[in-house]
């Protein structure tokens, strides 16, 4: 590969610095450098700027709305947003269902639901993981029966993110239940207020409220919301995890996440020194750098094979294992840099609250980062079935 920018990629590096300089909201800004829990207006405050200059889908198609960026434009956008601190838009409608629909639905899906995802009009969320059907999702339980024109879906999800806030969510559900498992899987879309469906809160350990129950009781859904043949969801899915788990490495936050834990071990103390210079603690940050440099140079390679045409295969589990180990690394390493300023922390301080951080300022987030970032292994399919496809498809053990 090479590494090195072209004078057109150079350009185009600062024409997106200088767009986010004059356009992320300072509002936006100021909440994130408190650390205010963020709302849905929140999130899509950037996703309407990024919508009006037509940068909010750089991975789509052009027919459909995309930037028409190549590889190399689109990993300088992931650097360039990562290292201006700017909030990430929900994957759920950009980078997950509109790729699933703009690939597999009819005409008619595409039209309606596209312009949508991309205007920010509707809130996507992911209906997945089940209370019995986490790493072994093709046991999932939820049931639709069709009645005329329309199928009756109950059942049960879980840690369904954001689904308070949702417009609409992709279901998996299962349509024939004497099938083998993948076989017999319908992938439905649902809008979230259709009669029979209750969204219940669970409360992280970081204390957010990220995450739901949702329970569906003969809930309709038009035959018409779903997508591809009944019985081959199991397709949707799998091409929809490739791209999430390609998503999850995350190597432009984790760098500059690294780069936080840095700035923190030169205003930590260890004795009479900057804890940055502690040998053992600079190894721990030196480790840290080798390995995500090296996932970088595989995210590359990925990026170079889906700029020949392929898409994102079996390898997308390197990038999920090794991208989601590195966050909790690095929330881990931070936790330590800040010692004992990490235990206490608060959520949630409304108007009138007295109280106050504990610590300076850069400290307030570490221990619910660091509790938040325990999911990471987890979802999009656990660490442990990521190797298991790894042996499979890429070893072929």
């Amino acid at each position: 590969m090479d590494m090195e920018f072209t004078a057109e990629d150079l350009a185009f590096r600062d024409e997106v610095r200088a767009f986010i300089a004059e356009n992320y909201p300072q509002e936006l800004r100021g909440k994130q450098d408190e650390g205010d829990e963020l709302g849905k207006e929140d999130f899509l405050a950037w996703h309407r700027i990024l919508h009006k200059k037509g940068w909010v889908a750089p991975a789509w198609p052009v027919e459909y709305g995309g930037t028409g960026w190549s590889p190399t434009q689109r990993y300088i956008w992931s650097e360039e947003t990562a290292r201006a601190d700017c909030i990430r838009l929900m994957p759920f409608g950009l980078s997950m269902v509109g790729p699933v629909i703009y690939t597999f639905g009819t005409p008619e899906q595409k039209a309606k639901f596209l312009p949508r995802i991309l205007s920010g009009e509707d809130w996507w969320c992911q209906g997945y993981s089940e209370p019995g059907s986490g790493s072994d999702l093709a046991s999932l339980r939820t049931k639709a029966v069709q009645d005329g024109d329309h199928y009756v879906v109950n059942g049960q999800k879980t840690w369904t993110t954001m689904a308070q806030h949702a417009d609409w969510g992709f279901f998996l559900v299962r349509t024939d239940s004497d099938a083998k498992q993948q076989e017999g899987i319908s992938f439905l879309l649902v809008d979230m207020k259709t009669p029979g469906i209750t969204v219940r809160p669970i409360i992280t350990l970081g204390g957010e409220h990220e995450v739901n129950e949702v329970w569906l009781e003969d809930v309709r859904v038009p035959v018409e919301n779903r997508v591809y043949e009944e019985n081959k969801g199991w397709t949707c899915a799998k091409f929809l995890l490739a791209h999430e788990r390609t998503g999850i490495a995350g190597v432009a936050a984790s760098k500059r996440g690294i780069e936080r834990i840095k700035d923190i071990a030169r205003s930590e103390q260890d004795g009479d020194r900057p804890l940055l210079a502690n040998p053992f603690f600079k190894r721990k940050v030196a480790e840290l750098q080798t390995d995500l440099t090296a996932l970088e140079f595989t995210e590359l390679r990925s990026l170079a094979g889906e700029a020949a045409g392929r898409g994102p295969g079996p390898e997308s589990s390197l990038l999920k294992i090794k991208g989601s180990e590195i966050q909790q690394r690095i929330t881990e390493l931070a936790l330590e840099a800040v010692g004992h300023y990490g235990a206490p922390y608060f959520r949630g301080f409304g108007e009138g609250d007295n109280e106050h951080p504990i610590g300076p300022d850069y400290a307030h987030r570490t221990a619910p980062s660091y509790f938040n970032m325990r999911k990471t292994t987890i979802y999009g399919g656990s660490n442990e079935i990521q190797h298991n496809i790894i042996a499979k498809m890429v070893l072929g053990l």
